[in-house]
């Protein structure tokens, strides 16, 4: 019985390990705290279950995105939906100007 619970939490390891290691190769690098994500790969490769331990306490930031859902946050509020308003009423304005250089061409060219 010893030997199963040894070999079982021995698994249990392992795989938090590799959890761990996939996790952070994965996670976005803005979100690695304290030091560089390639520093925190490392870190959990050697240190093993305290380096994935360390990672998930205090190398990845578990706050963005949680606190705000879209629907508590104004549009006005997000830099890129600003960026994305100011370019569509640039496109549609750019558009606006093409089609009445159409409409002037196919006047003067039925009117010789």
């Amino acid at each position: 019985m010893r030997a199963f619970l040894t070999l079982a939490a021995g698994a249990l390891a392992i795989g938090f390990w590799v959890y761990a290691v996939v996790d952070c190769s994965l996670t976005d690098a803005r979100r690695a705290r304290g030091i560089p994500k390639p520093a925190w790969v490392i870190v959990i490769l050697v240190l093993n279950i305290i380096g994935g331990a360390l990672w998930f306490i205090v190398g990845k930031d578990r706050t963005q995105g949680k606190g705000r859902s879209r629907i508590d946050t104004a549009p006005d509020d997000d830099p890129t939906f600003l960026r994305r308003i100011a370019t569509d009423a640039e496109q549609e304005e750019r558009i606006r100007q093409l089609e009445k250089e159409i409409a002037d061409l196919d006047d003067d060219s039925k009117n010789p």
